[in-house]
This record gives C-alpha cells, sequence and structure tokens, in this order.
C-alpha cells in the first residue's frame, strides 16, 4: 500500500505485516530522488521488497538505507535492499551497519535525532520539516517503552526534543500520518503522566506485586499485550526508583527486550 504525502517529495509503503504491535502494517519512507534514500525498509516479504524497488528505480536510484531502530519488523529487509541496489549503505546506531548514526549527525538528506526509550538504540529523523519516527511516535495508539535502565526518562526528553523542532508532519513507522505533531507528542507526554499517576496510585493504596500493578495501571490493556505492558511497567518503576519514589517491597517484572 503507497501512502501519499502530498506537499513533500516522500511516499511511504506499508508492508502486509499486521498484528497487534505492528497495527495496520510497517511504514517504509522513501525520501527525495536522483538519488532517494530509504527509511526502515521493513520485513523480508515480496510483494513489499517489490513495491519499494520499482519506487526507487522511479526515482533513479538508492542513495543509501536509515533505520530508527533494528527490531526485524523495520530492519529486516535492509541488507536484500542494499545489495539490489548495488550495496547502498545502511545507517543505524547498532549491529551490521555501513555508518554508525550519532544524534545530530546526518545521512544524505537526514539530520538524526536519538529517542531511545523504545528501543536503546532508536532514533528519528528529520529533512525539510518532516519527522520520521519509527516506533517512538505512532500514528494511532501508544508505544511500549523497554525495561533498560532510564529508558523512560531518556524517551519524554527525545519527545520534548523532537517537538521543539516543530515540525510540519510526522511520518511514523506504523498507522497514518500524523498532520499535528505538536499535538501527538503533547499526547504521549500526557499519556506516559497518566500512568505514571495510576500507577503511584496503585502503589499508595497497598498494592507491590506485578499482577496488581497491572490491574491497577494498564488495567485497560488487551490481555494479548499485557506481557508488553509488564516490560513498561518496569520503564516506569525504574524511574519512579532513580527519582526516590518508589517504596521498598514493590516487585520487579522479569522482562526481557520485545523485538516488534
Amino acid at each position: 500500500m503507497l501512502i501519499e504525502v502530498p506537499g513533500h517529495a516522500v511516499i511511504g509503503v506499508r508492508a502486509d505485516n499486521p498484528g497487534p504491535l505492528t497495527l495496520s502494517g510497517t511504514n517504509s519512507w522513501i525520501v527525495g530522488r536522483d538519488p532517494a534514500w530509504l527509511i526502515d525498509p521493513g520485513p523480508v516479504l515480496e510483494a513489499h521488497l517489490g513495491a519499494l524497488a520499482a519506487e526507487l528505480e522511479r526515482r533513479s536510484g538508492l542513495g543509501g538505507i536509515a533505520l530508527t531502530h533494528d527490531h526485524l519488523d523495520h530492519s529486516e529487509a535492509a541488507p536484500v535492499l542494499s545489495e539490489r541496489f548495488g550495496g547502498a549503505p545502511v545507517a543505524g546506531a547498532r549491529g551490521a551497519v555501513d555508518v554508525v548514526l550519532a544524534p545530530g549527525g546526518r545521512f544524505g538528506p537526514l539530520e538524526a535525532l536519538a529517542i531511545p526509550g523504545h528501543a536503546p538504540d532508536h532514533f528519528a529523523f528529520v529533512a525539510d520539516g518532516v519527522g520520521f519516527t519509527g516506533d517512538a511516535v505512532l500514528g494511532e495508539g501508544s508505544v511500549f517503552i523497554g525495561s533498560e535502565p532510564g529508558a523512560l526518562a531518556a524517551y519524554l526528553d527525545g519527545l520534548i526534543a523532537l517537538k521543539a523542532r516543530g515540525l510540519e508532519l510526522i511520518c511514523p513507522g506504523h498507522g497514518p500520518l500524523v498532520h499535528d505533531p505538536a499535538a501527538r507528542i503533547e499526547e504521549y507526554l500526557a499519556h506516559r503522566a497518566e500512568r505514571e499517576a495510576r500507577l503511584l496510585a496503585a502503589i499508595a493504596a497497598g498494592r507491590r506485586s506485578v499482577d496488581e500493578l497491572l490491574d491497577g495501571a494498564w488495567g485497560d490493556v488487551p490481555a494479548a499485550l499485557r506481557p508488553v505492558a509488564a516490560i513498561t511497567l518496569a520503564a516506569h518503576l525504574d524511574k519512579l526508583a532513580g527519582e526516590g519514589r518508589l517504596p521498598a517491597g514493590v516487585e520487579r517484572p522479569p522482562t526481557g527486550p520485545a523485538e516488534t
């Protein structure tokens, strides 16, 4: 599925990989022409690869591939498309990449902004007033925050820095275009504050186990996403502990990194 971006030299191609975490599918974004630059090539699905290759050929080739993060639904197709286009360089924050991203660095027309939280290697990209936000800001719903130490605090700082850029438009990793970036980012900040308030209320009521805290603060989350909510719970507890606001005896979730 093609996603038109009026007024910008950008087009999106949505992969047919819908799911609870990928929503309607992963969005890949092609920026510019002569050559074009590809953000998040997505999964290895033949129809998706064909659509990306056709659009890149229409735009006179591929200058490089930029990864917002290395979760497979965003990055799996990178080596395939790189090879198809003569070894086009791949930029990311870790793993088998040709260019290692740094905050404020540039890759072709793209400026890299670090927004860890969903993943420790997560970046967003900005070009001509458009933000390509991967899983940091979605077109619908909210994102899970990883359980790495400091993940939530870093994520909130990243959102504030992104809002300060005064973007015209957000092209997210999943979901539709975001036409009011400032309002959407404010929604995300408010959502995290609300979750924290619910969690503090649950703790104040004497809840201490993971299940009790999830019931109190994430009771609206579908059962299928409860393990993901537990990862975000760990991030919130880490933030409270770092601020000296977590009482003794609160159970921490046994979590590992999610890879979507």
